[in-house]
Parts: C-alpha cells; structure tokens; sequence
C-alpha cells in the first residue's frame, strides 16, 4: 500500500499517468471480446474505484466498482465517441454512485462522527483520510460529485459540466459551495488549518 497522505486523491492507488484506451480496445469491447475487456478493466480500474471511493466511501467503492463496470459492459455498445470516453465513463460511474446513495439515504440512519483529538496531528496518514472521508460524506451529493470530480480526477470545469450535464457556471458554483462546506466539515471535526 503505498504511503497515505492527506491530498483528496489517495484513497489508496497512486494517481499516475493513467494510459488512454485506444479505439481497438473500445471496438474489442463493443463486439463482446473478452481480452479487450480485460484490458479496458484493468487501465481504467483505478479512476472508478477512485471515484466510487470518494463518492460513497471506501466501504462500499469496491461494490459500486463492479456495478459500474457491469452497466460499462452493457452499455458499451452506446457509446459513440461523441465525446471522450472519460466523460461517458465518469457519467456512467456518478449515476451508479448517485443511485447508491440515494436508496441509502431513505435506509440511513445518520453516523455521528467524533472529533479528532486536538494534540494528535491528524494530516498524518489515516487519520485525516478518515477525517476527510467523514467530512466528504456530509455534502450533499451533487456537491461532492463535483468537488469530488474537480479536486480527485483533476477534471477541468468544462468536463465536468459535460458528465453532470449542467452549464460550467453551475460546476463552478458547486465547487466553490463544496471547498467552503467541506473547509468547515473538516474543522468541525478537530482538524486545525
């Protein structure tokens, strides 16, 4: 596992150059081949756990990992290349992690989560991932979607209106809301800028 740190990004795989998947693999895929979708699973595996992850938490990233990758492998005969195939995929992804939270919210019982020690540093390793999450899981979903999408994918705004379906300006405005009410999230659970 490699080192923890506070950025938004780790959640435990390493945000490195992720390689592109070319046409041939997308062609593969849509005509059902099975080494081609191996190969689209494993190169973009990390960007979906990554987004799942912070989504809707570690705990249940990995199953809403594979759900994402089922609806990719049904619907990939839709996809066209209108447009990138990391926006159709992160569209494809948030819906998951939007349904999921939904049927969630109406079986949730909210968790309440206690402060961090004050004497402790928590920007070290799990503590302030735990903390994060925490903080990132009280946005509302679409906040975190965006925030989440800006901040982790390293999506420019206009990307992330195009996966969210909403003009520029209202991503702006959601990631703007989001940094401000995660800031105090995170202070209102122990942690000192």
């Amino acid at each position: 596992m490699p080192e923890t740190s506070n950025r938004l990004d780790d959640v435990g795989i390493p945000l490195a150059e992720e390689p592109v998947v070319s046409e041939a693999t997308l062609y593969g895929c849509r005509n059902g081949d099975p080494a081609d979708q191996r190969t689209l699973y494993e190169l973009v595996l990390p960007k979906v756990y990554r987004l799942a992850a912070r989504m809707v938490g570690q705990q249940d990233a990995e199953d809403l990992t594979q759900q994402s990758f089922l609806q990719v492998f049904r619907k990939i005969s839709v996809f066209r290349g209108e447009s990138q195939f990391d926006t159709w995929l992160y569209r494809l992804v948030v819906n998951e992690c939007l349904q999921h939270l939904r049927r969630r919210k109406s079986n949730f019982s909210s968790l309440e989560f206690e402060p961090m020690d004050h004497r402790s540093n928590p920007e070290q390793g799990s503590e302030f991932r735990e903390m994060l999450d925490a903080a990132l899981a009280k946005l509302d979903p679409d906040l975190r979607t965006a925030i989440v999408l800006r901040e982790v994918e390293k999506l420019p705004y206009s990307e992330i209106a195009k996966v969210l379906s909403i003009p520029e300006g209202t991503v702006a405005s959601r990631v703007s809301k989001a940094r401000s009410l995660l800031k105090q999230h995170l202070i209102d659970l122990g942690w000192e800028p």
